[in-house]
């Protein structure tokens, strides 16, 4: 009965594979006929005979990747809500991208539908009295930046410039600016937004619905498409300067650098911020692992010794040091257009985050062991990497907890174990537990049995309250927001809210 019962389960999975892909087939044949009409003039249809479906469909990472029938290139809003209306309509199910950046596991269930391509609602408009910028949603982070830097102003974004705006800004959004201005959620003043059943929808703090602006800043993967925003924007100090200096450190120097950093904390100022990565660099001749470090301070020439004379006291293998302008970071930290961080290529890169208060150095010198022994040699993983953030943190926890979506302010640091390795399905399970060992040391040696997840480098193996908060309330107010919005749970391919 155990055989007949196994036997009938791989039939019946088999059938529904068959049917999955013949209604793809089926949907195909008369998408362009039904959706095409419905578009404006410059959106187009993108099918997979198509000589450019591949790159419309292409990821930063393969990992969790979703699976397309077809691309619907928008040119306008109206295109994103005509879509979501004519797939509903049709029973197919569709996701909005805009950078590709996502590798978290619930990606991974989105099977034979459509996806929404925002690439080209990459506009932006500063306002007359250049408090705001309004842009598109399908804009990177980097082309906002060039676009806000021409008129002598900027707000908070992400390091990385490849990646899309709008992913991290609806999930919270960290960069060097949140000590001055807060997270990037927290500079949203309006978004317009295509619900899951199409409509389309400007919402604020005060109209249609504040709790829906409210969820959208830290939970906003689950709630609409969005498709423009507009947020606040602040004028470049002086000549937009910042400086940075970086240390390398070997094998007998992790503790002493980490407590270093931990001095500092107390004292961080919101113009500075440390960021970490402990990598097997390749240009720097070493058969160990290294571990980077770097501070960032703006408006000055030269990093303040305050920040920097504990990790030059520490006799690093290397010190590095540059002087530019905001724009720059993300080249000094490899994360510029032209960088190889930045380019899509066959290699997997699961992410597993954990939000802390301080380093425990023991749990950290574990870390750096556990890391050494998987990347060694040959192995699979030795492009992996752990990252190491602390972002200043005084505008961000000044603003209530209550009073978004976005969970543990009171976080100080955070630490993402990145396991890369070239795309192989067969190593998909490994690299998970390679990843989740690594988080696990890291949160024993916090001393919480709570782990926080950031959203957006959320692996996909967590339970919802590690990423959206414990307080019953805010779960239980997510969830009522989700029947409300999402009832058929359309929108639930990134961190799913359950209903």
């Amino acid at each position: 009965m155990k055989g007949f019962k196994l036997g009938a389960y791989m039939i019946g999975l088999l059938c529904t594979i068959l049917a999955l892909n013949f209604v793809a087939a089926l949907g195909l044949a008369n998408v362009t006929a039904e959706l095409g009409p419905r578009l404006s003039p410059g959106a187009r249809i993108i099918l997979p005979n198509s000589p450019d479906f591949a790159n419309a469909i292409r990821r930063w990472s393969p990992f969790a990747a979703p699976r397309f029938t077809v691309v619907v290139d928008v040119a306008t809003e109206q295109d994103v809500a005509e879509t979501v209306e004519y797939a509903n309509e049709e029973e197919i199910p569709f996701l909005a991208v805009s950078g590709a950046h996502g590798t978290i596991t619930s990606l991974a269930n989105f099977h034979y539908g459509i996806e929404i391509w925002l690439h080209r609602l990459n506009w932006t408009t500063i306002s007359e009295d250049s408090d705001t910028v309004t842009f598109g949603g399908g804009i990177l982070g980097g082309h906002l930046v060039d676009a806000l830097w021409r008129s002598k102003k900027y707000t908070v974004t992400g390091v990385c410039e490849c990646i899309g705006y709008l992913g991290p800004l609806l999930g919270g959004g960290h960069g060097v600016l949140q000590g001055k201005y807060g997270l990037a959620s927290d500079q949203i003043v309006s978004l317009r937004l295509v619900t899951a059943d199409g409509q389309l929808l400007d919402v604020s703090e005060s109209e249609p619905d504040p709790e829906l602006f409210w969820a959208l800043q830290g939970a906003g993967h689950n709630f609409g498409i969005v498709t423009s925003v507009t947020a606040k924007i602040y004028d470049v100090p002086d000549q937009g300067v910042w400086a940075r200096e970086g240390f390398y450190y070997g094998r007998n120097s992790i503790e002493n650098a980490f407590e270093a950093w931990n001095q500092i904390l107390p004292r961080q100022p919101p113009t500075v911020t440390i960021l970490g990565v402990l990598e097997r660099n390749i240009s720097m001749v070493h058969t160990d692992p290294l571990l980077k470090i770097s501070v960032l301070q703006e408006n000055v020439s030269r990093v303040d010794s305050a920040y920097t004379e504990a990790f030059r006291a520490l006799n690093p293998i290397a010190i590095t040091s540059q002087v530019g302008t905001y724009r720059d970071i993300p080249g000094w930290e490899l994360m510029a257009f032209n960088s190889t961080q930045c380019a899509a290529r066959n290699i997997s890169a699961p992410h597993f985050a954990v939000g802390l208060q301080r380093w425990n150095t023991t749990a950290l010198r574990m870390v750096y062991e556990a890391f050494s022994a998987v990347t060694a040699g040959n192995s699979s993983f030795n492009a992996s990497e752990v990252i190491f953030e602390g972002y200043p943190v005084q505008a961000k926890m000044a603003i209530p907890e209550d009073s978004t979506a976005y969970p543990f302010r009171e976080d100080n640091l955070y630490a993402y174990p990145l396991i890369r390795y070239n795309a192989n399905a067969s190593l998909d399970h490994t690299a998970i537990e390679v990843g989740d060992a690594l988080r696990r040391i890291i949160l024993e040696g916090s001393g919480r049995e709570e782990l926080h997840v950031y959203v957006n480098f959320a692996a996909g193996d967590e339970a919802p309250e590690q990423i959206y908060g414990y307080e019953e309330w805010r779960l239980d107010k997510l969830k009522e927001l989700k029947k409300k919005y999402d009832p058929e749970r359309r929108l639930s391919y990134f961190a799913p809210i359950p209903i």
